[in-house]
């Protein structure tokens, strides 16, 4: 996995640890790696 994101390995293991904090560039290269698209929507209302 992350090779196909173009991350090093070790970097990988600690961006997805329990303890880790994640770039968005990196959730976004491991995402598409698995063929996955990553959204951003706005919260659905209850109200109109």
């Amino acid at each position: 996995m992350a090779k196909a994101a173009g991350i090093k390995r070790e970097s990988l293991y600690r961006a997805l640890s329990s303890r880790g904090n994640p770039r968005l560039s990196t959730l976004s290269a491991v995402t598409k790696a698995m063929g996955l698209t990553l959204t951003v929507e706005t919260p659905q209302t209850a109200h109109r």
